[in-house]
């Protein structure tokens, strides 16, 4: 019954994002053919699709905004407390240390492995793509960015330290600061040996259950209605104008995702575990789809850690520790755009690149990803970190940089469904080598 009920949602939800997306593509047609300041399409996009927290929308009703937002806010209402409970528990119920550790390391190690292919495969498509002429682009009629500030990428470290616990739990930006205070916890609860039974433990257990009956119902009842109304709006409002003099950035992020997301993870699970790697893509496509069209992969955790668990046999205490953690830091789809974003970027500002200096982004761009808030539309905005790393900040990259941020969010969607998938195959890679990989679920 359930792999029913979890098979309709998926093909609701795969209905809901062609859906949305046909209707998107209507309406920016419209949007082309009457042109975006005429008053005809204003009142549409009053109606529709206006954020009506922006200035002068004190008027608009923005129903497919407000729609979608009020979903993904749902989703959102439960990161904190779900991020922190999954992990206390997963780390403060493991008795045997040695366990722990052996987790904690290949966890860790999966993470390294898919980052670093991702980015080296990003680095030399992208380089080739540089040094071809691909990304020599004349961009006219774009301003500068204003307003941005760069900062070194190693303050992701620090940040995983917070100054004041309260803070931590405050926002949901600050996940890596999150995660270092649940772990601690988590090995503190291990370390005394209190037991499944002590205090924490059993009020960790209570909240997780109350949030997989709220996401149910969220993700069941309103899933699919907000994914045809947050995807028509995002190609409602997205005209074509500023994706002609970027065409080949898109084009060439787009297919490295999708190469990495179809051929990589399935090969990197089938090489590793032996199991079918077309059943994981069948069962996780719901998880791509949801990803996508929140392009918050905080947002899509909790359909992750459910589709593990309960349709790819992974075990809770593997799904509760490895899903939240690669959230925070695994995000191999984010490195590949920023690594692509970076050689675009040195093409139009007309900045030289070499082995040592494509090394030193790749670096950048890990350390950047890992501290990107699971977020829309972060990883474009971290990008101005790697920028500021390795001196790309005249102004014609700059130039460039402004049109990233106006073009990019449709390759963040495709971002976030990449990033989630690659967490996936690392907790079942983790909980095949533990033995603790149920395959009878997997295969069924």
């Amino acid at each position: 019954m359930k792999n029913k009920s979890n098979n309709r949602l998926a093909v609701k939800m795969l209905i809901a994002m062609i859906a949305g997306i046909a209707v998107g593509l209507i309406f920016m047609a419209i949007r082309e053919n009457l042109g975006s300041d005429s008053s005809t399409w204003q009142t549409i996009n009053n109606i529709l699709f206006q954020d009506i927290t922006a200035t002068g929308a004190e008027k608009a009703l923005g129903i497919f905004y407000i729609c979608g937002q009020l979903f993904i806010r749902s989703l959102q209402l439960v990161i904190v407390p779900m991020v922190f409970t999954s992990i206390v528990l997963a780390i403060g119920t493991i008795r045997d240390a040695s366990t722990l550790g052996r987790v904690s390391l290949k966890t860790f190690g999966w993470f390294l492995i898919t980052s670093g292919c991702a980015l080296v495969f990003a680095g030399v498509v992208g380089l080739i793509c540089y040094n071809g002429g691909l990304f020599n682009t004349v961009i006219e009629g774009v301003e500068a960015s204003t307003g941005s500030t760069g900062s070194n990428p190693l303050n992701v470290i620090l940040n995983i330290v917070p100054s004041n616990i309260t803070a931590a739990f405050s926002t949901n930006t600050g996940v890596l600061a999150l995660v270092f205070l649940a772990i601690v916890v988590g090995l503190a609860v291990n370390k005394l040996g209190y037991g499944p039974d002590c205090m924490v433990n059993k009020l960790c257990k209570e909240v997780s259950e109350i949030i997989v009956v709220f996401l149910n119902f969220v993700v069941e009842k309103f899933g699919p209605i907000a994914i045809f109304m947050l995807l028509s709006r995002t190609f409602a409002t997205y005209g074509i104008t500023y994706l002609k003099p970027a065409v080949a950035y898109v084009v060439v992020t787009v297919a490295l995702l999708l190469i990495y997301l179809f051929v990589g993870y399935p090969l990197f699970l089938a090489a590793r575990t032996r199991l079918n790697p077309i059943i994981f893509i069948r069962k996780i496509f719901k998880v791509i789809v949801f990803g996508f069209s929140t392009s918050s992969s905080a947002a899509t955790l909790p359909l992750n850690v459910n589709t593990n668990t309960r349709e790819l046999g992974v075990d809770d205490q593997i799904a509760s520790f490895v899903l939240p953690l690669g959230m925070t830091i695994n995000m191999d789809g984010t490195a590949i755009m920023q690594v692509v974003a970076t050689l675009f970027l040195a093409g139009v500002g007309g900045y030289s690149v070499s082995i040592p200096s494509l090394i030193l982004i790749m670096i950048l761009a890990l350390i950047a990803s890992a501290g990107t808030p699971a977020a829309p539309g972060a990883g474009a905005v971290i990008l101005f970190t790697i920028l500021s790393g390795v001196g790309f900040t005249g102004e014609a990259a700059m130039m460039g940089y402004t049109l990233i941020l106006a073009i990019n969010r449709p390759i963040e969607m495709l971002v976030t469904s990449l990033n989630c998938v690659g967490d996936s195959v690392a907790a079942i890679c983790v909980a095949k080598s533990e033995g603790m990989l149920n395959e009878d679920v997997y295969n069924g």
